[in-house]
């Protein structure tokens, strides 16, 4: 009989080093799932989106031990993409990279089945990209100010690009032709790269678009940059002025890429995809990559952060669209 508690408490130390061992071995994100994931990507592969989704998707599978599959579905404006991921189970194995300006700048100008407000929950913003004002090589202009004396001396005469109508590229010209008394007109394309390709050939003379197509090209001499949508200065280029520190403070607009689920998904869960998610984005290869392809690491933030910089950023946009009485 004595020897039973002598046992009793020798199997429990043991019962005890064991779980510790486990627990120790186990990757400290397996609290979010244990089954394999699908990473919802609202753009073709092969884009700048889709290169971010599987750094994150590579790492998060490492961490996890499970496949962490992404799943290209553009389309629609991300339409296709937020109805498959609100389609799916609420349980966390099926999330979404996305940029924000599918959230808070298509709602306004397409009739989208999703209210962005009530249905998506942001759960982790994992780098940022700055828009800024870009213009022709061959431009006689040097620095903001002339390129608006510029514009001033040439009515009628020179447009501006945006990567699409209805979004921020569109939403800072309207915003600059009405401060800067421009005359600019406003030609819109579908997406960054054949829109850049006029302004690069000179045929349009200006382009506001985001730093991640644009600064490759202002690196290659391609691209002249005359002002950065932000209050504070790009790390990324220095020597560039803020539209704020030119007198236009109202022109800031800027996209994070990061994680996003289903409003439906319970808090608690969604915390632990986002330490997750940041964990995996603060490894430095994921870094690394990521500021190679122009993007800019961010702070992480607290859901409730995320949703309030998210609703303030969506309203803003609807308030613009509404003023300059912005169409698709």
């Amino acid at each position: 009989m004595p020897q039973r508690p002598a046992l009793f408490r020798l199997r429990h130390a043991v019962l005890a080093a064991v779980s510790a061992v486990m627990a120790l071995s186990m990757p400290s994100a397996m609290a979010w799932t244990n089954k394999p994931v699908r990473m919802l990507v609202p753009a073709p592969a092969g884009g700048t989106m889709d290169v971010i989704a599987r750094l994150l998707a590579d790492q998060l599978s490492q961490d996890l031990g499970q496949p962490v599959v992404v799943d290209n579905k553009p389309g629609a404006g991300g339409g296709i993409a937020i109805s498959a991921m609100l389609q799916a189970p609420p349980d966390g194995q099926t999330i979404m990279v996305t940029a924000t300006n599918v959230l808070t700048e298509v709602p306004h100008v397409l009739k989208t089945p999703y209210n962005t407000m009530k249905d998506i929950r942001p759960v982790a913003a994992v780098a940022r990209s700055r828009l800024l004002l870009v213009g022709a090589p061959a431009l006689p202009a040097k620095d903001f100010k002339s390129m608006v004396n510029y514009v001033h001396a040439n009515p009628g005469k020179l447009s501006f690009a945006s990567y699409s109508a209805g979004t921020a590229s569109h939403y800072a010209g309207v915003i600059m032709n009405q401060k800067a008394g421009l005359d600019l007109a406003h030609v819109p394309f579908a997406g960054s790269s054949p829109a850049l390709a006029q302004v690069m050939g000179g045929q349009i003379a200006l382009m506001y678009d985001g730093m991640v197509t644009s600064l490759p090209m202002i690196k290659a001499g391609k691209l002249q940059a005359y002002a950065v949508a932000s209050k504070n200065r790009s790390p990324l280029l220095p020597q560039v002025p803020t539209f704020a520190e030119l007198g236009y403070p109202d022109v800031e607009f800027s996209n994070w890429v990061g994680v996003i689920a289903s409003a439906r998904v319970p808090a608690e869960l969604a915390q632990k995809i986002q330490a997750a998610t940041y964990k995996a984005a603060a490894t430095p290869k994921v870094q690394e990559r990521m500021q190679a392809l122009s993007y800019e690491p961010m702070r992480e933030q607290t859901l409730s952060e995320l949703s309030q910089s998210l609703n303030a950023e969506f309203e803003r946009n609807a308030a613009i669209v509404k003023t300059f009485n912005i169409q698709p």
